[in-house]
């Protein structure tokens, strides 16, 4: 294998690549980036067992002769990143060596068959869909946060994707809260799903984060394809596979507040503002505040074992009975972070109920529940 590419073309991909591989491998080879040169089309590769990530290059140096080889992911990604802009890269394929050389620096690393990469085998699609990739990292972006981290229910340790329909919608939740999102596909961008029942995976923690990590913010499209064990995202430049989660995701629409019977609209960032400065003398485990509910005016109180107090009043739109609920300022903070529009609507019904909150723009698509604290 031999070729020479531009610093600025292969950094990008490598340094996608590179945050899939783990320095701490039982298998030496999962430490290993698959660097292969089919005619002009250059590849890199790498896996974690868990998740599998390929980055695409087109070359434009006609002497180059194609091959494959595996070597150590980081070290590559950080010589290449540590050399000059603008520099070209050789690329020669010594023996059980990689040989390295742009200008006066040489380096030489050592490599791995190829024959030895463990490679996903071919995914048995039940049905695959497109859909740009701006909606699809925004989806990721406006639920991720809810997904549980370690949780001993492993199916929350990751993020819900369901398909009915033409209706796609992602669901994350750590028992504490919940985030759903929604778009619509168009017509004839599903194929091979069924119409009449919702079809349902898990995607990991790992897996959501490192597709976001991948997906532009334009209107390039992505094809996914729903595997029984696998999920499959493809692009231009890349190509994300990721294990499943095998385990049964709650049933998120019993979770979804139906008895509402208080509505509070709110200026976000005004309400943000005024639980940032709260949450500050908030209980530094618990991050618990109480809200007390009146005609047009909220109260936030937040109190420690300190015995400080913070207290913020401001100005919503709310008539009806007085209400006093405690919630996880942190947990509330982070949906009024996502939430895209100026106004907040907030459905309440009682103490012990959970709160619904989402935008108050007629276009909205993303629903958030929290549950309340007792203080």
């Amino acid at each position: 294998m031999k070729f020479s590419i531009e610093r600025e073309a292969l950094v990008k991909p490598l340094s996608l690549v590179a945050g899939v591989v783990e320095r701490r491998q039982t298998l030496p080879i999962l430490a290993n980036v698959l660097v292969s040169l089919d005619g002009q089309n250059l590849s890199l590769v790498g896996t974690d067992l868990e998740v599998e990530l390929t980055g695409r290059v087109n070359l434009e140096d006609a002497d180059a002769i194609s091959g494959a080889i595996t070597v150590p992911g980081r070290k590559l990604f950080d010589i290449c990143k540590s050399l000059p802009e603008g520099s070209v890269i050789e690329f020669t394929q010594d023996g059980a060596k990689l040989l390295i050389k742009s200008g006066r620096s040489k380096f030489s690393l050592a490599t791995l068959p190829a024959t030895e990469f463990p490679l996903v085998d071919a995914i048995n699609a039940r049905g695959t869909m497109t859909v740009d990739q701006a909606s699809l990292k925004s989806l990721i972006e406006q639920t991720g946060f809810a997904m549980a981290q370690q949780d001993v229910r492993y199916y929350l340790n990751g993020m819900l994707w369901e398909l009915s329909g033409s209706a796609f919608r992602v669901v994350a939740t750590d028992g504490h809260r919940l985030a759903t999102s929604h778009i619509t596909l168009s017509e004839g961008v599903v194929q091979g799903l069924s119409n009449t029942e919702a079809t349902q995976i898990i995607l990991p923690r790992k897996g959501v984060l490192e597709l976001s990590r991948l997906l532009q913010t334009g209107d390039a499209p992505a094809n996914v394809s729903l595997g029984d064990n696998h999920l499959k995202v493809e692009a231009t430049s890349f190509t994300f596979i990721s294990k499943l989660v095998d385990g049964k995701f709650p049933d998120y629409q019993r979770v979804l507040p139906k008895q509402s019977t208080k509505v509070v609209v709110a200026e976000k960032d005004v309400l943000r503002s005024a639980l940032s400065r709260a949450a500050i003398l908030s209980n530094e485990k618990y991050r618990g505040i109480r809200m007390n509910l009146s005609n047009d005016q909220l109260q936030v109180v937040a109190n420690n074992p300190e015995q400080e107090e913070a207290e913020e009043i401001i100005t919503v739109a709310y008539m009806g009975d007085s209400l006093e609920i405690g919630f996880n300022v942190s947990y509330l903070l982070d949906v009024l972070g996502v939430i895209g529009d100026d106004e907040v609507r907030v459905s309440l019904s009682d103490a012990s109920g959970s709160a619904l909150l989402e935008s108050n723009a007629e276009h909205a698509n993303a629903l958030y529940v929290v549950m309340p604290m007792r203080l």
